[in-house]
């Protein structure tokens, strides 16, 4: 109906895509991107700002069925060795369950929106690609803060050649 098959995306089976189309129909026009999407649907965080500092980042209550079918599914990727997977268990262990199946949700929408709007085909990169994307994320990040405290950092196989 939908012109992409959303069961291809980990976690959605065919009666979680039906209820997903029949909420939200397959005319995206309503919502000129993605994050618009994941807002109408509760998913989004609803940053609370005051003098630059971030106050609350709670998501809006709601009582869609889209939102509720999209968490159920974030929810069965536990076990998963998908790319999605790893995404849910990485923010299991960094915020705790409730907050990462809302997390996992929220990418989960924006997935089924670029393919309906789009027409775009889901290709899972499985695990291990989400872990070397994430070590990559880490170097990184610690590359930049040991240079912005005046330190150079050096991975042990660089060392191995060199004798003391």
């Amino acid at each position: 109906m939908a012109g992409v098959d959303l069961t291809q995306i980990d976690g959605i089976n065919e009666l979680t895509a039906l209820k997903v189309i029949s909420e939200i129909g397959i005319d995206m026009e309503r919502w000129r991107t993605e994050k618009q999407f994941s807002s109408w649907l509760g998913l989004a965080p609803d940053n609370k700002i005051s003098g630059g500092k971030i106050l609350s980042s709670k998501t809006t209550p709601t009582a869609n069925l889209a939102a509720q079918a999209l968490r159920m599914s974030a929810y069965t990727l536990a076990n998963s060795k998908s790319y999605l997977g790893g995404y849910y268990r990485r923010m299991r262990a960094r915020h705790g369950s409730p907050k990462a199946v809302t997390a996992t949700a929220h990418k989960l929408a924006r997935l089924i929106y670029s393919m309906i709007k789009y027409g775009k085909e889901y290709v899972d990169r499985g695990e291990k690609f989400y872990e070397q994307e994430h070590r990559e994320r880490m170097m990184k990040s610690l590359k930049r803060r040991a240079k912005e405290m005046g330190f150079s950092l050096v991975s042990e196989d660089a060392l191995d050649g060199v004798t003391a």
